[in-house]
């Protein structure tokens, strides 16, 4: 089994996490491992997001990946942070390279045959289909995991609590990205456990 495979099915859903204070990544990585959901993923949206990493990584039990890079100087930085995995939006040749290079998992964002068929070129069987709803949901997933059967996917963007289960039962589906699970500030902990416990529970 690949490693960004062993990671995809840790946990059915893996936290899409923007963390603007640097302060809550701990506690925000402490309540979703608690909760099952071990595989964390800091989107490069924040300024702070490589010193979240860096927090987040000293939490017992988490996996801790990085999300939204999108060449390789970002990459470089992750994993410097201790990134134990890259995701992004997209997937192009140098960024691959890159990741291969550094020894680092990858999975890269697809959203057509194309793209697919470009991640095939590069050795790729991993891969977020992205953005997941708005790029036709699962009768488009379904559509392209016809020619593709051996593949297999994290959808992310736009899934939520009430769907990610739909998207887990298809069979190339090995987990889903997810950004609901922290909520609005102020942060309520209690609420983030309980999201986490029921998105964890979805592997059953």
């Amino acid at each position: 089994m690949k490693p960004i495979e062993q990671i995809m099915r840790t946990a059915p859903v893996i936290p899409v996490l923007v963390i603007d204070d640097v302060h809550d990544a701990r506690p925000i990585a402490e309540a979703l491992v608690e909760s099952g959901l071990k595989v964390l993923e800091v989107t490069l949206r924040t300024d702070c997001a490589l010193e979240a990493i860096k927090r987040m990584n000293l939490v017992p039990g988490a996996i801790v990946g990085a999300g939204t890079v999108t060449n390789k100087q970002q990459l470089d930085d992750c994993v410097a942070a201790g990134a134990e995995f890259i995701v992004s939006p997209g997937l192009t040749e140098p960024l691959a390279h890159a990741a291969a290079s550094a020894g680092v998992p990858l999975l890269p964002g697809v959203a057509n045959a194309g793209d697919i068929m470009r991640g095939l070129d590069l050795g790729l069987k991993h891969f977020k289909f992205f953005p997941a709803e708005a790029n036709g949901g699962i009768p488009a997933l379904k559509a392209l995991t016809g020619p593709f059967g051996d593949l297999k996917f994290c959808p992310t963007g736009g899934i939520k609590q009430d769907t990610a289960a739909d998207w887990l039962a298809l069979d190339q589906v090995l987990c889903v990205g997810g950004s609901w699970l922290i909520g609005p500030k102020p942060l309520d902990f209690d609420a983030i456990r309980e999201r986490a416990a029921k998105a964890a529970a979805l592997a059953g």
